[in-house]
This record gives structure tokens, sequence and C-alpha cells, in this order.
């Protein structure tokens, strides 16, 4: 069985061909455009992995990454930042996130993060 992952990004596309192609390699994946009902989120379907954009339209994911990581309940959650911004790895480190991927990534590359954050 494969990884329950959600999945944060306001790009409708982004969220249908990624949940697609890890669907397809097994995994759970749950999709929000958006982090209005983020401790709900976790709280229910408990992911072993979340992926988070920045640029959503409530709160962005550096806020939403130390949200999570400030949580006792929640902080071993390994959190894979992804963006299109010039400065994703400044953004990621400010945010505490686990890992970092640069929007636009290859699938094989996000199968081997994904490995990596749950081993």
């Amino acid at each position: 069985m494969g990884n329950k992952i959600i999945i944060y990004d306001d790009d409708r596309d982004i969220l249908l061909v990624t949940s697609a192609i890890l669907e397809r390699k097994g995994h759970e994946v749950v999709c929000r455009e958006d982090c209005r009902h983020l401790d709900e989120d976790l709280e229910t379907f408990q992911p072993h992995v979340i992926l988070m954009d920045n640029w959503m339209s409530d709160i962005s994911g550096v806020q939403a990454i130390q949200h999570i990581k400030a949580q006792e309940a929640f902080k071993h959650i390994p959190i894979i930042f992804f963006s299109a911004s010039s400065n994703v790895e400044e953004l990621a480190k400010q945010a505490g996130a686990d890992e970092l991927l640069k929007k636009p990534f290859d699938m094989v590359t996000l199968h081997q993060m994904i490995a990596k954050v749950t081993s």
C-alpha cells in the first residue's frame, strides 16, 4: 500500500495531474485548493506526506508549514514545499519544510522525494 498524501495547491491542473499520477503508484491522495481546513484535513486524513505550494488564496504555504510544524500532533509529518517562486530555497527554509521541489518538476523526482521522506 502507498502513502497517504495531501496536496495543497491553488492550481487545479497541478492537483489533477499530480494526484492522478500518485494514485497510479498506489498512493491515497487528497487535494485542496486552500488551507482553510488545514487542521481538520490533517486530523481526519492523517497523511504520511504533505505537498505544499506557496501561493494560495487564504494563507501562504510558508505560513501553513509554520503552523503545522508548531503543532506537536503534526510536526512529524514530512512536508515537501513546491513552488515556481524564484526564491523557493529561501521560502522553504523560512517555512521549515523538510524538502523542496522547484516547479516545473518531473514525476520521477517527486516519487524519489516521497520515498526519501517516508523511509
